[in-house]
């Protein structure tokens, strides 16, 4: 028989080899509770379109944009997204949302469809467009941007920036716009980036 000694000290080493055992388990669980990671535009647009299709089988894309939630700028992605969809045999838009977080403004986690409203032609100039133009995501879109504008970023390393996406008279395609600042009406800077070819086209000051 095992003296009370030798008894203990097996009985440690058992409970010792359940808790290694036990281990990876824990640190699989820390895993899964990671934060979701901001998504780029073409990402969250892929999650928001089958939703609008949905509401409505002619719905097609007029404006996708990025919700800024984050301070701090982030390369061609975000933590939520705009996107707008309208519908010709409706005379109806329908703006859905999509967010990684519950965050103010009515922006919930996953896809949120927001209330239907009138459309009887085109909002501030913009089209609707197909859904095959979106070659070129934003942020294939921001690299290009960047490129063109280093002077620009190196003097406003923080200035908060935003994604649009949309078809309008001034380009003969679909257009990214990458806009530095806290709007677009207010941003002093901003680029043009083809959607569909990823080319750039031009700046706007």
């Amino acid at each position: 028989m095992l003296k009370s000694s030798s008894l203990q000290l097996l009985l440690s080493i058992l409970m010792l080899l359940s808790a290694c055992s036990d281990a990876p388990k824990t640190e699989k669980a820390k895993e899964a509770e990671k934060a979701p990671e901001p998504l780029t535009g073409r990402q969250a647009f892929q999650k928001m379109y089958p939703q609008a299709r949905a509401w409505v089988i002619d719905a097609s894309p007029l404006r996708l944009r990025s919700v800024r939630l984050s301070t701090k700028p982030q390369k061609g992605k975000a933590d939520a997204w705009e996107a707008v969809f309208i519908s010709q045999s409706l005379a109806k838009s329908k703006t859905f949302t999509y967010s990684i977080v519950e965050a103010e403004g009515n922006l919930h986690q996953g896809v949120f469809a927001g209330l239907e409203e009138g459309y009887s032609g085109p909002q501030g100039g913009a089209f609707p467009f197909p859904v095959e133009a979106i070659k070129t995501d934003s942020d294939q879109a921001y690299d290009v941007a960047a490129e063109k504008s280093a002077d620009y970023i190196k003097k406003n390393p923080d200035k908060p920036i935003t994604y649009l996406m949309e078809q309008t008279r001034r380009f003969p395609d679909l257009t990214w716009r990458v806009i530095w600042g806290e709007s677009v009406s207010t941003s002093d800077y901003s680029v043009f980036v083809d959607a569909s070819t990823g080319k750039y086209l031009e700046k706007a000051h």
